[in-house]
């Protein structure tokens, strides 16, 4: 049986989402393949055919040989008719793993009403509380699905490196308003006068992604800050090179700080988690099948720095809870987002839509 991946570009928590779970459905005789509508820099290691590009030429090419029992498209509701004008007849399955704040989320759904209750067989999100919603709201009729995303620990897991001399707190995501970018740099500004002037922020993104007007602000707020001698930019760090930097960051004594707005189900907390290394985050709402306050991670409410400070002092100076974090955030993702788990789950889906397994 073959299956086909529908995204954008591949970049970010969908691009690993894929690759995992084409690997984990690959174990039991599904063949998954990825097209990309663009590559905006190198790809990571995919085991499969990947293709890139969106003219009907190569998609009618690569529906005739792929002979695809369903198609799972990731949020582009516009392709779901080309698909069935191209001479598609399988199952056509849209995935929702983010869309921004929520007020975007429902104008997105709303603007592809049509498409989708025309084209589409079934609606899939990792369990998003706030799309969970807008799809029985909206969809009421509709198959919908909801299960975890897949995240195997053992391909992707913590490295006994030196310890670096200082903490570290690192950011990931996208210089656009709805990663907070903003408020991060400000929670590092107090971390640096209220606990240890020697902390290093290490902020992960992809340059290619930025908002530009975002970018400009961005780099002002770095000096107006002073925080240009304690500031790492890393773009593009290969997939596999992240479970160095996070095993490096939890042992560092520092944490992965997350101030988006609103996710889906972000994979760099799972990443995280697997690694050792512990999270502060807002209640984006897709990070609650991950993160327990004070069991796996820790909270703090959206725009309040101070809060943001105190908890990332506890995390950082008391050492019996911190290990209590690092060592059950991995017993929790290992336990609920595993592989075996998420084939057993897709397996569902396909068979309560009629195919064959």
């Amino acid at each position: 049986m073959n299956i086909l991946f529908v995204f954008y570009i591949p970049s970010g928590g969908v691009e690993t989402l894929n690759r995992q779970r084409c690997a984990a459905l690959k174990k039991i005789n599904i063949n998954c393949h990825c097209l990309y509508y663009e590559a905006r820099k190198d790809l990571n290691y995919f085991d499969g055919p990947c293709f890139i590009g969106n003219d009907k030429k190569l998609i009618k090419e690569i529906l005739d040989n792929g002979q695809y029992s369903a198609i799972v498209i990731v949020s582009d509701f516009r392709i779901l008719s080309v698909f069935r004008s191209l001479g598609f007849k399988g199952k056509l399955i849209i995935e929702i793993q983010g869309l921004g704040p929520k007020d975007q989320a429902r104008a997105f759904l709303l603007d592809g009403y049509s498409e989708i209750m025309n084209h589409a067989d079934a609606l899939l999100n990792p369990n998003t509380p706030h799309i969970v919603q807008l799809f029985d709201e909206l969809f009421p009729e509709k198959p919908k699905f909801g299960f975890n995303n897949c995240f195997d620990t053992n391909q992707f897991s913590y490295q006994d490196l030196p310890k670096p001399p200082h903490p570290i707190v690192a950011w990931i995501g996208r210089i656009e308003d709805n990663k907070n970018w903003k408020e991060f740099l400000y929670i590092g500004h107090q971390l640096l006068s209220e606990i240890n002037s020697n902390i290093q922020l290490y902020m992960f993104e992809d340059p290619t992604l930025a908002v530009p007007r975002e970018r400009k602000e961005f780099e002002r707020l770095i000096v107006q800050l002073g925080l240009t001698k304690n500031l790492s930019l890393l773009h593009n760090v290969p997939n596999p090179k992240m479970a160095d930097f996070f095993s490096k960051i939890g042992d560092s004594g520092g944490f992965l700080c997350s101030t988006s707005k609103v996710e889906g189900a972000p994979y760099s907390v799972l990443e995280a988690l697997s690694c050792k290394c512990p999270i502060l985050t807002t209640d984006s709402d897709g990070v609650r099948s991950s993160i327990i306050h004070n069991q796996t991670g820790k909270y703090y409410t959206l725009g309040n720095i101070q809060e943001a400070v105190k908890e990332a002092k506890e995390l950082m100076t008391n050492f019996q809870l911190r290990e209590y974090i690092r060592s059950n955030g991995l017993i929790h993702v290992s336990s609920n987002f595993s592989p075996e788990l998420y084939s057993k789950n897709f397996i569902n889906l396909l068979r309560s839509l009629g195919i064959t397994v």
